[in-house]
């Protein structure tokens, strides 16, 4: 459950209500496109701009669609440990196979109030945790130390680093055998150098068998095959996560493709327009757009 190509899957918005009718044909296209695990409502997901009914609809929406077909690993973390608690336990009640915990944001917690948030949430609700290290998002981020001692806890299977940092990827791999997941698309193959076992992926949202073709080739030891899917999709996957803020561009782009309406909830705001042309062509010369 916890390797491979894992979607990190946009929440579908019209007139400003959850847009569940795509969101039903998003799993779809996900599942058919042989995705490992679906991630909703995280960062890409927009979980700040959700009520807590919201969110837990969509956790429910998927966990009902997706019917056991891929494991879903729930967007379930909060700055409030009460919260992240709730909405862990609710995942589990409803069905969720997983949750994504973030780090808490804001609160700026010190290493030890990482250790005793993440403590609490795997200690109170019996279903796996995926840690999810940002903080370029967060304002702070744990050190390998503490990542180490946090997978001593039954519970805590999986890190999402997104700390973009190899370095401390091979430091968490030297300190605790806990499985790292990329959290950036383009550093997916140079994590795995190191020892890194898939991603929870942006780019999976308009392209996932491509991105599972390359953690296939990733998991099975086959590094040098793997380079070439990772030179096709860099510039795609670099584009989602430069041209402005995740999950702006990925929005974009699946409106140019007819996948989903563009609508963002604010502060994120559309696509500027000087950068349309770029991701246009991006689209286009990766073979998704004529």
């Amino acid at each position: 459950m916890f390797t491979g190509a894992m979607v990190a899957l946009i929440t579908p918005f019209q007139d400003g209500d959850v847009d569940f009718k795509t969101l039903d044909e998003l799993i779809n296209f996900q599942i058919e496109g042989g995705i490992d695990a679906i991630v909703p409502v995280g960062t890409t997901g927009e979980s700040p701009t959700l009520s807590t009914e919201e969110h837990k609809q969509v956790i429910q929406r998927i966990v009902d669609v997706a019917g056991g077909q891929v494991p879903v690993i729930a967007g379930a973390g909060s700055n409030s440990t009460a919260e992240a608690i709730e909405l862990a336990a609710y995942s589990k009640k409803i069905g969720a196979d997983a949750t994504l915990q973030v780090t808490p944001y804001y609160n700026k917690p010190t290493q030890e109030g990482f250790y005793e948030h993440f403590k609490a949430i795997a200690e109170e609700v019996d279903l796996p945790v995926v840690l999810y290290n940002i903080p370029g998002r967060c304002g702070a981020g744990m050190t390998p130390d503490t990542i180490a001692r946090l997978a001593e806890l039954e519970n805590i299977v999986a890190i999402k680093e997104a700390t973009g940092s190899l370095d401390q990827a091979s430091e968490i791999m030297n300190l605790c055998d806990i499985t790292i997941l990329s959290g950036d698309d383009s550093l997916t193959l140079p994590l795995a150098s190191v020892g890194a076992k898939g991603v929870i992926s942006v780019v999976a949202n308009i392209v996932p068998a491509d991105v599972k073709a390359l953690t296939d080739l990733i998991l099975e030891g086959d590094l040098v095959s793997a380079r070439q899917w990772h030179k096709k999709l860099f510039k795609l996957c670099k584009n989602m996560l430069t041209l402005s803020t995740n999950p702006i561009p990925i929005k974009a782009a699946m409106s140019m493709l007819n996948m989903a309406p563009e609508e963002l909830r604010l502060p994120m705001t559309p696509l500027e327009e000087s950068k349309r042309a770029i991701l246009k062509q991006t689209l286009k010369d990766y073979g998704l757009l004529s």
